[in-house]
């Protein structure tokens, strides 16, 4: 790497480090990484099932899929910056509130509504967008970077919670969860997320765009219009990708403690397993991020993403290793490591900025979607046959058919002034 070709990050590193501390204690990992752990407490307290406990996630993704396209148009037509500092608050307080549930499943799964409805405004739909405004040759790197977040707090998180329930209990855990996100985003957020169409960063805009005259800057307002997007045969292409290759990443990792000790491990080591995951997804961001800026970025994550397929073979096995194990889960975790972040090239390289949250947030409910579905799925096949293998089976030609219509997309487009479209 010839580290002069970064000169970017000299004016963007402000949005990247906010952007990634602001997703990784978001709405994306925070929940979505330690429902697992909290699973054990809340099953072991309540008796309720597996399945029980992840009903919370359908619930969860009906409500941001609908809430999420919301939130991408108010933060295309108002600025992201007054949606993710409000966003972080709310989301931070309802997620302290799981701390009332007294054992009812309807309380329980009204929390998760309503964290989804706060929360929105964390997802990588808005930040994302002040990051591409700032980075074009680096694009890809300053994604992967910003979206690592997820990978490393997420481990952390899951980890962090867990040792606080084994030592407190969970509610105090969920207490101490929550409030990361108002001690540590919001101050950082507040004093370094700005677009590059706030006033506030002018100088540094117009010494961007000096440098870099073809930078993201300078075209943060040019593109396609939402309609324009959802008429275009290479959106519904998109679509068609995420929804199964979500499914198939999203539904192993809140079920990873339950399937590692299904298959003999100790929950002490399936937690510790389970918390690998962040460490492969901080990889996935940066690799991933890295080749999509100088190769073709559908032929890259096609490879990627079918890569966990062998990830589902060797979990299937009957006699699983703690090797074995450990490989599954880089593997796993690398591919999740690609899937927000292409989101985000994906709509920038075809769409363009102009109305780049409200075209993400709807690909995002398509993603979310397989995602926030498939745990639940899983635990149902889990609780109704005594293990996940047979879900791991479909999973895998989820994520090998799944990934090819992204094959299809053709090349880049770039967009002039007056919005119209060429390929690049």
């Amino acid at each position: 790497m010839n580290f002069s070709d970064l000169k970017e990050f000299k004016y963007g590193w402000r949005v990247v480090l906010s952007s990634a501390l602001g997703i990784g204690l978001g709405m994306s990992p925070l929940p979505f990484y330690t429902i697992g752990v909290f699973a054990i407490a809340l099953t072991g307290e309540y008796g309720w099932g597996m399945d029980d406990v992840l009903l919370a996630l359908p619930v969860f993704t009906t409500v941001s899929i609908f809430i999420g396209p919301i939130v991408g148009n108010i933060a295309d037509r108002f600025g992201v910056r007054k949606v993710v500092l409000t966003a972080v608050v709310l989301f931070s307080l309802t997620f302290m509130a799981f701390t009332f549930n007294t054992g009812s499943k309807t309380l329980w799964l009204v929390l998760w509504g309503l964290l989804a409805a706060a929360g929105a405004g964390t997802l990588p739909i808005t930040w994302t967008r002040a990051v591409n405004n700032w980075f074009t040759k680096n694009r890809g790197l300053a994604l992967g970077i910003t979206l690592m977040g997820t990978g490393i707090f997420g481990a952390l998180a899951k980890l962090y919670a867990s040792e606080i329930i084994n030592t407190y209990g969970w509610k105090i855990a969920y207490l101490c969860v929550g409030a990361l996100p108002l001690i540590i985003v919001l101050p950082i957020a507040y004093l370094f997320f700005r677009d590059v169409t706030d006033p506030k960063v002018a100088n540094r805009v117009a010494k961007l765009k000096e440098e870099f005259p073809e930078s993201g800057a300078a075209q943060a307002k040019a593109g396609m219009t939402l309609k324009q997007a959802l008429s275009d045969s290479k959106f519904w292409l998109m679509a068609a990708a995420f929804v199964p290759v979500s499914f198939a990443i999203g539904g192993p990792i809140p079920n990873l403690e339950k399937l590692f000790t299904s298959k003999g491990f100790g929950i002490e080591d399936a937690v510790l397993l389970a918390s690998l995951l962040g460490l492969a997804v901080v990889i996935g961001r940066i690799v991933g991020g890295y080749l999509i800026d100088r190769f073709w970025a559908p032929g890259v994550s096609f490879v990627l993403l079918c890569m966990p397929a062998i990830s589902c073979y060797l979990l299937m096995q009957p006699e699983l290793s703690y090797p074995m194990a450990v490989v599954a889960i880089v593997i796993l975790g690398f591919a999740t490591g690609v899937e927000f972040d292409l989101i985000g090239f994906l709509v920038s390289k075809y769409f363009g900025m102009k109305y780049y949250s409200s075209i993400y947030g709807i690909l995002y409910s398509f993603f979310g979607f397989g995602a926030g579905f498939a745990p639940y799925v899983f635990s149902r096949f889990f609780t109704e046959t005594g293990s996940y293998d047979s879900i791991l089976f479909y999973s895998i030609f989820a994520f090998i058919f799944g990934a090819m219509p992204l094959l299809f997309l053709g090349k880049y487009r770039t967009f002039t002034a007056d919005n119209e479209a060429k390929t690049a």
